[in-house]
Parts: structure tokens; C-alpha cells; sequence
């Protein structure tokens, strides 16, 4: 799956379906990353509140990476210059 993210909802979104399509429950994930399972549910409906540390450990136990690449025209056709 390749998914371009720009909105915290499209975050949550594809996290949620991630953990689904493994098969998980929030309990389950939970457990995995040594938290709560209010905390996952916390993570899943208000994405802005995870941490990059908790982001990434996330993803991690969802079998997911985050990959950093330019937008399509670059900086410069997005900043109008």
C-alpha cells in the first residue's frame, strides 16, 4: 500500500485500517507498544496528539515505514516562486 498523507485524518484513517487489516484489535496493538488501550484509541481519533517517537513505533508494530519524498514540482511550485 502507498497512501500520501496531508491531513491528520488521513493519518488517522490509515493507521485504523492498518491495524484492521492486521487483524488487531486496539487492545492488542496496545499491549504491543506498551500502552493503554484509551492512549490507542486517543492515537487513532486525534492523530496530532502522537508523538514522532510513538508515530514511528506504531507503524512499526502495523508492518508500515514513513518515507519523506518532494512533492511533485517541488518547494518552489508550491510556495508560487
Amino acid at each position: 500500500m502507498k497512501q500520501v498523507l496531508s491531513t491528520p485524518l488521513q493519518v488517522s484513517q490509515v493507521l485504523q485500517g492498518a491495524r484492521k487489516a492486521a487483524g488487531l484489535n486496539q487492545s492488542e496493538t496496545a499491549a504491543r507498544l506498551n500502552i493503554s488501550q484509551s492512549r490507542m484509541s486517543h492515537m487513532e481519533l486525534n492523530p496530532g496528539s502522537i508523538s514522532v517517537d510513538q508515530l514511528l513505533a506504531l507503524m512499526g508494530v502495523l508492518g508500515l515505514e514513513l518515507v519523506v519524498q518532494e512533492k511533485h514540482g517541488g518547494v518552489d511550485a508550491e510556495a508560487g516562486w
